[in-house]
């Protein structure tokens, strides 16, 4: 969130507890993502050809923590991955191992482009447009892994009812894997050559909104006056939220790491010995008894 802090478009918002509102941001999110997805459709070809040559985007850090539990091919049947964006995570779990794999997002131009993927990297895969809190019951119980994460859980305005979802699908003695940016980068104000908070930044029950997205990630967006787009909602958790919904959820947690490594460049102005001071990202590892 400290990469739009310093915008015009950006402000703090209350924390939603409605289910209304919750809703309401989630919707909010959908349009704002059916935009910024725009910006990866023409990346499918350079995408599909990455997969073709049974390359993964898997982290390595996210590798290290699912080999802790064998050759993703020996117990991974069915992986579900929320949150899922253009597909290209969730196709490098089949490249990883995983028999069948199957993505679920809430951006309607995001699902087109993970189906687009799957077609001309020729790996298979099941997808799902919808809100992650509404993901099908069709699927309870059916994962062998749940997988989330880099850049998805502050889009989730209810962590309980995030982490409940994750509870349903897995199978008894099923695994969930999440790393994701760590929530102390909020702190961080953009655009420093040194560490420095971010002006209101506050680590504990953060929310906040914007128009427009960082230069660095997705910029400006072609054919869409930046007046006229969307505002997105984001939630800020912190690592206790997280791990309590996951234990409330009814699964049991086998690690949690905190990482100097990041999967993107949030500070790209920051000399890398005061990037590697702070915890950039996060990992967790659950799995449902039975």
């Amino acid at each position: 969130m400290s990469d739009e802090a310093n915008t015009e478009s950006w402000r703090i918002e209350q924390i939603a507890s409605d289910p209304a509102e919750i809703k309401r941001r989630h919707d909010a999110n959908r349009q704002a993502w059916n935009e910024g997805a725009r910006h990866y459709t023409s990346e499918i070809e350079t995408s599909a050809e990455f997969l073709r040559e049974a390359r993964s985007n898997v982290h390595p850090i996210e590798r290290k923590n699912l080999e802790a539990y064998g050759p993703l091919s020996a117990w991974c049947d069915t992986a579900i991955h929320l949150q899922c964006a253009g597909g290209r995570d969730t196709l490098s779990l089949a490249v990883e191992g995983a028999r069948r794999v199957i993505g679920v997002d809430i951006s309607d131009v995001m699902i087109e482009n993970a189906r687009e993927l799957s077609r001309r990297s020729g790996i298979s895969a099941r997808w799902y447009r919808c809100d992650i809190i509404e993901t099908p019951h069709t699927l309870d119980a059916t994962a062998d892994l749940v997988y989330t994460g880099r850049g998805a859980v502050c889009w989730i305005h209810d962590i309980d009812a995030w982490a409940s979802v994750v509870a349903r699908l897995l199978k008894p003695g099923g695994v969930f894997s999440l790393y994701d940016g760590h929530p102390f980068q909020n702190m961080i104000r953009e655009g420093c050559s040194s560490l420095e908070f971010a002006s209101g930044a506050r680590y504990f029950r953060s929310a906040g909104s914007g128009i427009g997205w960082s230069e660095q990630y997705i910029g400006r967006l072609d054919g869409i006056d930046p007046a006229e787009e969307s505002r997105k909602y984001e939630r800020s958790w912190t690592i206790a939220e997280i791990v309590n919904a996951v234990i409330g959820a009814g699964l049991v947690i086998d690690r949690i790491g905190e990482h100097p490594e990041d999967f993107w460049e949030p500070f790209p102005e920051l000399p890398l010995e005061q990037r590697e001071r702070i915890p950039n990202t996060f990992s967790l590892c659950a799995r449902k008894p039975g």
